[in-house]
């Protein structure tokens, strides 16, 4: 294998996820693949086989330690790259309605690749997400919606909340914040209709802190958000 299966089920453990043998498959072949592709489009600064299986798919699949998604679910993963979270998530469970969002096509080429390798469905869409939250197919349609290393939490609610449905959660994956950065993102959801209900800690194997901020989705989200990118970012809540 390209990458160590006990490391990836070692890491697995902790979060309390037990990975099928055809998933184990479906991340060597993953890691792999983004080697291979990152030779001729940036994708990301981390190729070393363990650190893309701790950096990557362990710390995206403790999303899963802290939000219970079911078969079914419609995840959404704001500015998606290389496919951290959603691509690992659905790795995890197939049976996941994933839909990828991201502004530059040539990673979105990548998880067309990927999917396909893998015989996994997902909705791969190149938009941007202050657009897609202004679009009545996706606007409230996810149960969940996440995102990874995109933006400071005020902005990312402006982002993420609009596509989270009335009883869904945004539930982002964070470096630890200060205590600026979680009071503006706090306020910010509670103007997008969203209520902060857990903040959990983590540290994953190789020994770096996270952790996961989750808010439920309690109200609709005032349509005049999201703003366009140019006043979120002249403006951010």
């Amino acid at each position: 294998m390209f990458i160590s299966k006990e490391l990836l089920l070692s890491g697995c453990t902790e979060i309390g996820l037990t990975l099928t043998e055809e998933a184990v498959l479906r991340f060597d072949t993953y890691a792999r693949l983004l080697v291979d592709y990152n030779e001729k489009v940036n994708l990301t600064a981390i190729t070393a086989p363990d650190e893309i299986v701790n950096k990557h798919f362990v710390d995206s699949l403790y999303l899963l330690k802290y939000v219970p998604l079911k078969d079914g679910d419609a995840l959404c993963d704001v500015g998606t790259g290389a496919g951290f979270p959603g691509a690992a998530l659905l790795c995890a469970n197939s049976r996941l309605k994933v839909t990828l969002f991201d502004s530059i096509n040539k990673k979105l080429d990548f998880l067309r690749l990927l999917t396909s390798e893998l015989g996994l469905e997902a909705n791969i869409v190149q938009i941007r997400a202050e657009d897609a939250g202004r679009q009545s197919s996706y606007r409230e349609a996810f149960d969940v919606v996440t995102a990874r290393a995109v933006a400071s939490l005020n902005v990312l609610a402006e982002y993420c909340l609009p596509l989270a449905k009335k009883g869904g959660l945004f539930a982002p994956l964070k470096a630890i914040m200060s205590e600026e950065e979680q009071q503006r993102g706090f306020g910010a959801a509670a103007t997008l209709g969203g209520k902060r209900t857990a903040r959990e800690r983590y540290t994953i194997p190789e020994g770096a802190e996270r952790e996961i901020v989750i808010f439920h989705k309690i109200s609709s989200t005032p349509m005049k958000y999201p703003r366009n990118a140019g006043q979120i970012a002249k403006k951010p809540l």
